[in-house]
């Protein structure tokens, strides 16, 4: 037992941790008046977003998916182009492509990362190329559950074929690859653009909010254009074209400037987390610990595990998380496949079964920075005790 009284035992997913100047920040915003779109936390929070991350600009945006969104525009995502994207993710990084008219084509997860597999997507560019189709307008890469892509061959591939890539970093903000030509670089930013999300469960929150990262200057001064309306600096009210209201408030940035001061440590305790439940789970009969990669530093936002063997593992997976929830454990199964969401249904996929077991046999733990030791434990008896 955790020492809590199990009648009111409530361990959550992923709650936030304010704990550093977010009061004091946002009382600074409430005693200027400065809590819209305008205001120096806005600035702050994005120059120290990018240098933390190591790119060149950031342009902060309402929401991750509309971070998302304007990436795919403006790498020329246009209606009735192809992008190839992880079928074992969010929706959000799917309905991205579809706002702007695009067809998803869903590549299926490598079980190696949990993450899109790079032999499909390479695949299918040499596929088109052989049969003279158009090639995609963008390949977007997700980097899920805090688990880095084996991004190196896909970014190989996209360059010889002119594709752009796109990395949805939403929930991985603070991995990073180790060693080789990628060492120590950030995810999201050894694509084109990145986009990251602040939702109010991510390792740092704003609330809701999201980031656009990129070494490119234009396409940097183009996203702050299309989030603030499209509207030209200096002139009443023109717009020169389509733009968005996606700009976010400086009540917000204010919250995600008192976030980054802290972020190291959140990286480090979700670290410690997941190292806890590896040691509690590993070797486990019925049990598969996250993946871990020698040329990746994950984060860990959600410590995730595999229940059972493929085709069986479903049941076993069902049990543990019914037991979690009797005990008022907030567990989840990993992503629902993209194929198997109504609006994707028809969309094309590439290769084979590995999301569909993935989501089968998955379940996300609680994986708080907030999380004491005593309930990690309760959580990992309450595991091990259906497998007994």
């Amino acid at each position: 037992m955790s020492g809590r009284d199990r009648s009111t035992m409530n361990i959550p997913l992923g709650e936030p941790a304010l704990l550093g100047n977010e009061a004091r920040y946002l009382a600074e915003c409430v005693e200027t008046g400065m809590v819209s779109s305008i205001g120096g936390f806005v600035t702050r929070f994005e120059l120290e977003f990018a240098d933390l991350v190591g790119a060149e600009y950031a342009v902060a945006c309402s929401t991750g998916t509309a971070a998302l969104h304007v990436a795919l525009r403006l790498v020329g995502v246009e209606r009735g182009a192809d992008v190839l994207v992880s079928d074992l993710t969010f929706i959000a990084s799917v309905n991205a492509v579809a706002y702007l008219g695009a067809r998803p084509v869903l590549v299926d997860a490598d079980p190696r990362t949990w993450n899109l597999d790079p032999g499909l997507v390479s695949a299918e560019l040499d596929r088109r190329r052989i049969a003279g189709e158009p090639m995609p307008a963008a390949i977007e890469v997700v980097h899920v559950l805090g688990q880095p892509a084996d991004i190196e061959p896909i970014v190989a591939v996209a360059e010889r074929y002119a594709v752009p890539v796109i990395e949805d970093a939403a929930e991985a903000l603070g991995a990073r690859y180790v060693g080789g030509p990628l060492d120590r670089r950030s995810v999201g930013t050894v694509g084109r653009i990145g986009a990251f999300s602040f939702n109010g469960n991510k390792i740092l929150t704003t609330g809701g909010g999201g980031m656009v990262v990129t070494d490119d200057k234009e396409l940097a001064d183009r996203a702050r254009h299309l989030v603030t309306q499209a509207k030209i600096p200096g002139i009443g009210y023109l717009h020169d074209e389509i733009g968005y209201n996606y700009r976010l408030t400086n009540i917000a940035a204010a919250l995600g400037v008192a976030q980054l001061e802290q972020l190291p440590g959140f990286v480090r305790r979700k670290s410690e987390i997941a190292r806890r439940y590896d040691a509690a789970f590993s070797g486990v009969p019925g049990l598969t610990c996250p993946p871990r990669l020698p040329w990746a530093d994950a984060s860990y936002w959600l410590y995730s595990i595999l229940c059972g063997q493929s085709r069986t593992g479903s049941a076993t997976r069902d049990l543990i998380l019914d037991r979690l929830r009797s005990a008022e454990v907030d567990a989840r199964p990993l992503w629902r496949p993209l194929h198997r969401q109504p609006p994707y249904a028809d969309a094309r996929r590439l290769g084979g079964p590995v999301s569909d077991d993935l989501f089968d046999r998955g379940i996300s733990l609680p994986s708080s920075v907030s999380l004491t030791v005593a309930d990690q434990d309760f959580v990992i008896r309450t595991v091990l005790e259906v497998l007994a």
